[in-house]
């Protein structure tokens, strides 16, 4: 239910990004979802990928600074309000969303949301309890 995402910090300039996504496909490293939040200096680029430890250790390597984070994958209902319903559940027992960014599948009726949550576990069981799909780690990674 709980599945690592990397985090990668990146000095805010030209090629810095194109760089990451070079090692990643020297290392035949596939990504399966991201997110690029930046400031005026650097940025943080959040990946889920094929190969965490591999990731991790190749971009290590190429001199990037790397960080690893527990995220969840969940199954939001693609229409009007889906998302609206999950948000209402969490914030309802007091968990908070830290960020959130979308997960694109090639084909489906839902949207896969990965959530960074205060309170990790009590969010996956509140879900669950709720009969929202929170995803394993080899379902996201194979969709």
């Amino acid at each position: 239910m709980k599945v690592e995402q990397i985090s990668v910090f990146l000095e805010n300039r030209t090629g810095r990004l194109s760089d990451v996504t070079k090692t990643l496909e020297q290392n035949d490293i596939n990504i399966r979802a991201l997110s690029l939040a930046d400031t005026s200096d650097f940025g943080i680029l959040r990946l889920i990928v094929s190969d965490n430890e591999k990731a991790k250790n190749s971009l290590k390597e190429a001199g990037f600074t790397v960080g690893r984070t527990t995220v969840v994958p969940v199954e939001v209902q693609d229409h009007p309000g889906g998302l609206h319903k999950i948000l209402e559940i969490l914030s309802a027992s007091g968990i908070n969303v830290e960020y959130m960014y979308a997960f694109v599948q090639q084909s489906g009726q839902n949207a896969v949301l990965i959530f960074r949550f205060d309170r990790t576990d009590q969010a996956i069981e509140l879900l669950q309890n709720n009969d929202v799909k929170v995803l394993r780690g080899e379902e996201l990674y194979y969709i």
